[in-house]
């Protein structure tokens, strides 16, 4: 089952799209990177392929998104837009908040004041490309929630070696920023979102069924 609405924030409508499973026993609410909207492969493939596992999925399209805008706002914007329509969802079942690139670290700043039970953060945007010392790690390790990083090898916004240690990490094989492979790599870009799919049921799994 597919429900898209408009839904009214401070700044402008956003845009809900939910794919609810029939027997939800997880709810994922993701949004989108500051270079593109819902239609980014890996938040398509997990919106289609984990409603039949059981986990509900919510994309949210941001106000600047809709109206049409080539460019993301400012942080905070972004977070009052995306806790505007997660504040309308009131899921039965545990939810998890999170997204690809810059929705990752909306997730991250926001997950804990909507009640989220963990974050999901689809190639994590750790620092600019090429500045290493312009870092955003507080930011991961400040959500306070548990936390799954899903990174290409290759991402250029920070090699899955680059996180702490610490981190909850799933290093996608051949993969940049946008989770594409080369031709010449031994991975193929089906088997790359595959990685990503089972690396997210199965750390919802283990979070909400230990």
């Amino acid at each position: 089952m597919v429900d898209r609405r408009e839904i009214d924030t401070p700044h402008g409508p956003a845009r809900l799209v939910q794919r609810r499973s029939t027997r939800p026993w997880a709810t994922l609410v993701l949004t989108h990177g500051a270079g593109g909207g819902l239609g980014a492969p890996d938040l398509s493939v997990l919106a289609t392929r984990l409603p039949p596992k059981g986990v509900s999925v919510a994309l949210v399209e941001q106000p600047w998104r809709v109206a049409g805008k080539r460019i993301a706002t400012r942080p905070e914007v972004l977070d009052e837009g995306f806790a505007a329509v997660v504040d309308r969802l009131r899921p039965q079942t545990p939810m998890f908040v999170g997204g690809r690139s810059a929705g990752a670290r909306v997730g991250c700043r926001t997950g804990r004041q909507l009640g989220a039970v963990g974050v999901v953060a689809l190639a994590f945007p750790l620092h600019p490309p090429g500045r290493p010392e312009k870092s955003r790690v507080d930011e991961l390790l400040g959500a306070d929630l548990p936390t799954l990083v899903v990174q290409g090898e290759r991402d250029s916004f920070g090699r899955p070696d680059e996180f702490p240690p610490q981190q909850t990490l799933v290093s996608v094989p051949d993969a940049d920023h946008s989770f594409t492979v080369p031709k010449s790599a031994a991975t193929t870009r089906a088997e790359a979102l595959a990685t990503v799919v089972d690396a997210v049921v199965g750390w919802l799994e283990r979070r909400v069924r230990r």
